[in-house]
Formats: C-alpha cells, structure tokens, sequence
C-alpha cells in the first residue's frame, strides 16, 4: 500500500510543527510520497513565507531586499537550527538573490517557498528530494498539461521509493516556472496520487476535516465524517477552502479517496472525501457555503419565451465585455442575471446600452450587494421538504430570498439574499438542518 501525503503551511510553520509531520510520517510506513507547503504563520501576527517571498521579490526590483531576504533565511534557519539538521541553504539562497535581482518572475520567487522547505522535509526525513519542475507541466500558454505529467511523474518517480515533492508549482517546457492558483499544493498531492495509483490521499492541515459550514460563521460546526467528490465541487465552488476545487479532479479520475487530517489532532479520522457512498449522511444537508459579492441585472420583456435566441444575445453582451455569469433564474417574461459585483460594476453602462441595442427589453433593473448560499447534500434526495424547511428556516430569521436556484441532481439548492443577510441566513439553515434536525 502507498499514500501520499500532503501538508499545508500551518503543519510546518515551525519545528516543533515539523517534528509532528516527521511522526505522523514515521508511524505509517505506507506514508511514502510527501508533498511540503511553504512555512505558514507561527502565530496570527506572522507573516506567510510565500508573501515574504513576494515582498523580496518586488523590493528587488528596487534593489532594496536585503532585510526580507534575511527575515526569510532566518525562518528557515531556525527550523533547521530547531531540527539539529546540518541542512546548508546558502547555495540554494545564492541562486535565489540572483534569480530575483533578474527579475526572472513573480511565479518563481512565489515558489521558493515550497521549494526550500522540501529541502529541509527531506533532509529531515531521510527522503529523495524531486523538484516538480522535472515533472509537473505546463503548456506554452500556462495550462496544466494533464498527460504529460502523468507520464512524467511514473517515469521520474519510478522506482524511488520514498520522495519529497513541493507543492505549488511545476515548470513549462522551457524550464520557466509556473504555480498554481493559492492552496495549489493540493493539486500536487493530488497530481502525483493520481499518477502513482496510489491508495489513499493523506492531506494534512489545521482542522478535523471538512466542517459543515464556515467555523467564523457558526461556532465549532460539526465535521462531516464522508463526503462524495461531487458534493466537495459544490461547496469549494461556493467558497469552502479546506481543499483547494481543482484538487479533486486527478483523484476522482482514479477513483483514489482524499482523507482531510488533522496535523495537531492526527488521531481523529477526519472527513473522506469519496467518489460515491452507501453511508447514510447523519444530517439531510452534507453542508453549506456561500459567497458574498454579487450583483443581479433583471431584464423584463413581454414574449420573452417566444423569442428565440433571447438568452444567448443577452449573454453575448456578456462575453463581449468579459464577464462571466454566475446564475440565470428566469420567467415566462422575465430573466436574472447573477453577475460578480466587481467584474460588473465598470462596464455596466457598456452592457446595459449592449443588451438595449440587442433585445430591446421593456425593463431592466440592477440590484447590488448580493450573497448566494450553497445548500449541499445526497441526502436531500431521499428526504421529501429539503426546500420547504430551508425556505421556512430563512423566513422565521426574518431573510428575505432574492433567488432560488436547484439542479436537476437534486443535490444542491441555491438561494440569493442581501449581503446582510448572509451570516443569519446561513445560520438559521445550520440550525434547522442540524442543530434542531426538523
């Protein structure tokens, strides 16, 4: 059996939080492929590696980087120093200096964060450090190539029975580095589990796993013990940030489970996050996330339904501006456009003038400020009501719904409200599902 195991910025922040990794590794012989974030914060007032690393980057530029730089060496050096590792980075640090006062790139300054501590992991561990850029590809234009890596990734790591592999980036053909979006050390991990065949997806962080809705929200929420890939997409989508959204992808192709774990708390089991499942959920909901920051435009025109091609003209108008359309709620005469807020509010003029000249409505109306809330669960297809008692909880917290969205899976119901009333409309939705389960 073999695992890969990733672990976030918070579970190597220091080298105490080091020496937890080192014995979560050792106590699992099967724990062979170990995928390293940058140092994250030691303490709510700390600074982040990777925003160090982007600090020196810019000062650099203006020749001034010297004091970031040795804040930077200085982390390191006290994990080494607290490892009693006789690790030298200095070479490393060397290449680093030049590299910035070339300017060579945002992207590789962001990565020598995960590219430094895979160093110490595996210097620590006894391990094989392999830099992701011999193996994690990307195209000319910047995209993941899924194909080349896979066979780059058998082809270098075969054979090699325990690794250190950064997370967060990988290179393009011509040797340029490329990162992932943040959080992207989860789509590592979960590249080389696919890649490898592995059996298990150890990712490793600073809670008990995915929890039913956002701990800022609702006090200690409840943990979900299962969850199915799908439902994951659908709450990382709405803003969930356990995992990072595109890290399920390589895994569910495989049909490779993800155990979200604990580094502080390394006995509790935590969530698996799952392909399918004939574990009944504990609860009707699996969970619930929202985002906030929307904008509608309401367009009104008698006959809508007869005029064919109404819906695409008005979205050209859209594409034609760049705008990207979140949910298009919609009558016999009437159509919502839900639109994030910030990418709109510039070229709303450009749109509303477009969509006259293309469909001529007889009303239009924006709305601003708006949240949207993700209701998520497979079991809200075997329970008659979900709806009704999501709408009722809402109306007893005096929130007033703006839209109602639910897909033909059934597995997801979506609801619009003002902006203030988010947090209380996520909380009345715990409590009615969850804490009173009516």
């Amino acid at each position: 059996m073999k695992k890969v195991v990733k672990f976030g910025g918070s579970s190597l922040a220091s080298a105490e939080q080091f020496k937890k990794v080192g014995a979560i590794i050792r106590a699992d012989g099967t724990r062979r492929y170990v995928v390293p974030s940058a140092p994250g914060k030691r303490f709510s007032e700390d600074t982040k590696v990777t925003d160090l690393l982007y600090a020196c980057y810019r000062a650099a530029d203006r020749g001034k980087f010297e004091a970031v730089l040795s804040e930077i060496k200085s982390r390191y050096q006290e994990i080494i120093d607290g490892l009693e590792l006789t690790l030298s980075l200095e070479e490393d640090f060397r290449i680093i200096e030049e590299n910035f006062q070339k300017q060579i790139g945002e992207e590789y300054a962001a990565s020598r964060g995960e590219y430094l501590n895979g160093k110490v992991m595996a210097a620590y561990l006894g391990y094989e450090f392999v830099d992701p850029a011999e193996m994690i590809r990307f195209d000319g234009n910047g995209q993941f190539d899924a194909e080349i890596t896979e066979l780059l990734v058998q082809k270098r790591l075969n054979g090699v029975d325990t690794a250190v592999v950064p997370g967060f980036y990988g290179a393009k053909e011509n040797g340029e580095i490329k990162t992932f979006s943040r959080g992207g050390s989860d789509v590592t991990g979960s590249i080389l589990a696919g890649a490898l065949d592995v059996e298990l997806y150890e990712n490793w962080t600073d809670v008990s796993g995915v929890m039913v809705t956002d701990p800022r929200i609702i006090q200690n929420p409840k943990v979900i013990d299962t969850i199915t890939y799908r439902e994951l997409r659908e709450l990382s989508y709405m803003g969930a940030t356990v995992l990072h959204e595109d890290a399920i992808f390589p895994v569910r192709k495989a049909g490779i489970p993800i155990n979200i774990k604990n580094t502080n708390a390394p006995d509790d089991p935590g969530t698996m996050i799952v392909e399918d499942t004939c574990k009944k959920p504990p609860y009707t909901i699996t969970g619930i996330a929202g985002k906030r920051g929307f904008c509608s435009l309401f367009i009104e025109k008698s006959m809508m339904n007869a005029e064919i091609g109404f819906g695409r003209k008005v979205l050209q108008i859209l594409e034609e501006q760049g705008i990207s359309f979140e949910h298009i709620p919609s009558g016999i005469d009437t159509m919502t456009v839900f639109i994030h807020q910030d990418e709109f509010t510039e070229k709303e003029q450009q749109v509303i003038s477009g969509i006259h000249r293309a469909v001529k409505p007889d009303y239009m109306e924006l709305e601003s400020d708006l949240a949207l809330i993700a209701v998520v669960g497979r079991g809200m297809r075997s329970n008659r009501g979900t709806a009704a008692r999501i709408f009722a909880a809402l109306a007893h917290a005096n929130v007033n719904v703006k839209m109602i969205d639910q897909g033909s899976s059934e597995l997801n119901v979506i609801v619009g409200v003002q902006d203030d009333d988010f947090e209380p409309a996520i909380r009345a939705i715990y409590d009615i599902f969850v804490e009173t389960q009516l």
